[in-house]
């Protein structure tokens, strides 16, 4: 698993993902070999390697030689800047396409059986219309230039399988919570916690789905060595979808503080979000995102063993602690 230091949002995504894994890895007596950037970073339970960058010239030979599976969470996420614009275009590239692209390759070289690769759900776009959710096997569209970038990165990456005989396993995933979320999320649970007044209790209609860490390690554990995951797209979930006012009264349950929804219309806060340039932000809070997993259950014999009220739960539990402390 890829992981780094935490100093940009991309940074702390991949530290997010990488080090929870790495640890439930761990824990089921597999070998973990963790690559990272912070140089001062240690660890009792796995051998840890330090690089300085992931692009298309990184250098993996001598991490590459005993591996037997690659698992690929690396990725910058987020750029303050212009979005869509050519610069930030070459920013998601060096890493999501060329340094993802020549992982595989080195990996492929060197004999690695298996390469999983994490992409994202905005492969397949931004919003569904409700009741038809997304599947892997949907015409790709790409809104944005991090999305462009995964999915090139999986096109790449299905060229290298044929070419090479590495096989290839590449899981969606949508809004991942859990121990350590940052973000979004972070934000919500930190509102509802704190009983700040919020202007969603309108938004009761629409559908969203997520993924909590301990179903999503689940999922790739089972793609390590399962026999139907090669070559193969999935996509994963909790497999419960809910509204946006939905999710905050969970949030609040799991905190016991019930949030402070205010019943501002849609249209209203669709103006609101407009004065203030968050077009965007009211699509993600008022839009409609739903995956189907019923393939990736199907094909692996696999399904979410925590669900949403559970995972809800264990980040709450994160926050109450720390406020006690």
């Amino acid at each position: 698993p890829l992981s780094s230091q935490p100093k940009t949002p991309h940074e702390l995504a991949i530290k997010f993902l990488g080090n929870n894994l790495s640890a439930t890895l761990v824990a089921q007596n597999h070998q973990v070999l963790g690559v990272v950037r912070n140089t001062n970073l240690k660890s009792e339970h796995m051998q840890l390697a330090h690089i300085v960058d992931i692009d298309g010239t990184t250098d993996w030979t001598q991490l590459l030689r005993s591996c037997e599976v690659v698992i690929h969470t690396a990725a910058r996420v987020h750029i303050q800047q212009k979005a869509n614009s050519p610069q930030t275009d070459n920013l998601y590239h060096s890493l999501n396409v060329d340094g993802t692209l020549n992982l595989a390759r080195q990996a492929a070289a060197y004999g690695v059986k298996r390469f999983i690769f994490i992409s994202t759900i905005k492969v397949n776009g931004e919003r569904t219309t409700l009741g038809r959710p997304f599947r892997a096997t949907d015409i790709p569209n790409p809104q944005d230039s991090y999305g462009v970038s995964k999915l090139k990165a999986e096109t790449g990456l299905r060229e290298i399988a044929q070419q090479t005989g590495i096989e290839v396993v590449i899981i969606r995933p949508p809004l991942i919570y859990g121990k350590g979320v940052k973000g979004n999320f972070q934000t919500l649970l930190k509102f509802v916690n704190h009983r700040i007044p919020l202007p969603f209790g309108c938004i009761t209609s629409n559908r969203r789905s997520f993924v909590g860490l301990d179903n999503l390690n689940s999922l790739i554990t089972v793609c390590l060595s399962h026999p139907s995951a090669a070559n193969q797209t999935f996509l994963v979930s909790d497999n419960e979808d809910v509204s946006t006012a939905e999710l905050l009264k969970r949030l609040g349950k799991a905190v016991n503080r019930p949030p402070v929804l205010l019943p501002v219309s849609l249209n209203c806060l669709n103006w609101l979000m407009k004065l203030f340039r968050k077009t965007e932000a009211f699509e993600k809070i008022a839009g409609t995102l739903q995956v189907d997993i019923s393939a990736t259950c199907e094909r692996l014999g696999w399904k979410p063993s925590v669900s949403l009220n559970e995972g809800l739960e264990t980040i709450a539990c994160e926050v109450l602690n720390e406020k006690a402390l």
